[in-house]
């Protein structure tokens, strides 16, 4: 299964900072980051992880909604 996220952040580069402080939690809440994009015509960025364990990337999701702003995700699996 794998779980693709939508932000848009206010700033980029500071964003970019605090994923990358945040590896540790992304992979304690099941999740792998596969690969990362970076909108080309705004601040936008989309994520694909490998999702190990749903319940924790659930309770993840939640704290980053409530704590990194405006945030869409799908979980999806491959057809």
């Amino acid at each position: 299964m794998q779980l693709l996220t939508h932000h848009i952040p206010a700033a980029y580069d500071e964003w970019k900072r605090e994923f990358d402080a945040e590896t540790e939690t992304r992979m304690n809440a099941g999740l792998t980051l596969l690969q990362l994009w970076q909108d080309v015509d705004d601040s936008g960025v989309t994520a694909l992880y490998k999702v190990n364990d749903r319940k924790k990337a659930e309770d993840w999701l939640k704290r980053e909604r409530q704590t990194s702003g405006p945030l869409e995700s799908r979980f999806l699996r491959t057809a």
